[in-house]
């Protein structure tokens, strides 16, 4: 695999997800792949193919929710010229361009009960019929499907055929998100650092400070590795001391003081929000705190390495955004061993 599609990670949910694709590779039958965005579902399905007997063969993706309802059964099965209105010449389905190979579809759950229904039959016979045509054809592909939706549930619900389901469910692989993958954020993000600043031509690697490393091992991660490299590799090209660790991360890019905000429309008095109540007190970890002056000193120093990071480690910009003196961020610093540039 190149570059692109290596898979980084030591934690036991992570291998143990890419050793079950390994195994299931060889496989002729289908494999369902589940995971939340950005976890990986893409390079799972890669990695069947490539390590199964039709590598050589084409590896065809088709994004299901990328088309409209009424083009998906044309894009799956092809058509014949004249099937329906623009259909000028025929055209060989996803089905006949992945013969002798592998079919991987995204966003499964996306498609609509008739494309599921013409999906299980190529699936049952082997067998597809372009729109317009009279005669099925013979193919022989191998399916690998994925999705972030809870099929079941929506077999339940009759939202997804359950025939279907159980005809593409020979092998079900489930992607661990990124939250629960113990120690492979730090891995993943010095591997997507250090790939970045060579990208950039640094000399050299500087790795991540410390706060800066808490943040990221802090930050839930709703977007998983997709997210993670987006940020650490904004983070890398946006610093410009290459001698020092990374210190600032910025996991929101759309965070502006400037940025647009909704129209505000008038509303009844008794209808307006409360703009200005206060929030309510997080109680639940107030309650845990046992030591309040270690508490306090702990956000402070939270607080400072932020801001020294995001200054580039420039004390009096620093000093200025958080409203102290000069003397008073040094002080400051002194109190928590921040008095070396890039320490913590």
């Amino acid at each position: 695999m190149d570059r692109a599609t290596q898979f980084v990670g030591q934690s036991g949910a992570f291998l143990d997800a890419v050793e079950r694709a390994s195994r299931a590779a060889p496989m002729r039958r289908p494999v369902l792949v589940i995971g939340e965005r950005g976890t990986g579902k893409e390079l799972i399905a890669e990695r069947l193919h490539r390590l199964s007997p039709r590598w050589g063969e084409p590896l065809v993706t088709l994004n299901c929710a990328a088309l409209p309802e009424t083009l998906i059964e044309a894009e799956l099965f092809g058509h014949e010229a004249g099937a329906f209105t623009g259909a000028t010449r025929a055209r060989a389905g996803r089905f006949e361009e992945a013969d002798k190979g592998t079919l991987f579809l995204d966003e499964l759950a996306t498609l609509s009960m008739g494309a599921q229904e013409r999906l299980l039959r190529a699936v049952e016979y082997g067998e597809v019929t372009r729109i317009g045509a009279s005669k099925p054809m013979r193919v022989d592909v191998r399916i690998v499907a994925a999705t972030n939706e809870d099929l079941p549930r929506l077999a339940e619900q009759g939202r997804f055929r359950a025939d279907l389901l159980d005809r593409l469910s020979f092998e079900v692989i489930t992607l661990p998100p990124l939250r629960v993958r113990e120690g492979d954020i730090a891995v993943l993000a010095e591997y997507f650092g250090r790939r970045m600043a060579t990208e950039l031509g640094w000399e050299a690697w500087p790795g991540f400070s410390d706060h800066a490393m808490r943040a990221l091992e802090e930050h839930q991660w709703p977007g998983n590795v997709r997210e993670l490299r987006n940020v650490i590799e904004r983070a890398v090209y946006r610093w410009d001391d290459w001698d020092q660790p990374v210190a600032h991360i910025v996991f929101d890019p759309f965070d502006s003081p400037w940025k647009p905000s909704a129209p505000v429309h008038a509303q009844p008095p008794e209808a307006a929000p409360a703009a200005h109540a206060p929030a309510a007190a997080p109680s639940a970890r107030f309650d845990e705190i046992s030591d309040l002056r270690g508490a306090v000193d702990a956000h402070e120093k939270a607080i400072l390495e932020h801001a020294l990071g995001r200054h580039r480690y420039n004390q009096r910009q620093t000093a200025k955004a958080l409203g102290l003196t000069y003397d008073q961020l040094r002080h400051a610093m002194k109190k928590h061993g921040l008095g070396e540039k890039g320490a913590g």
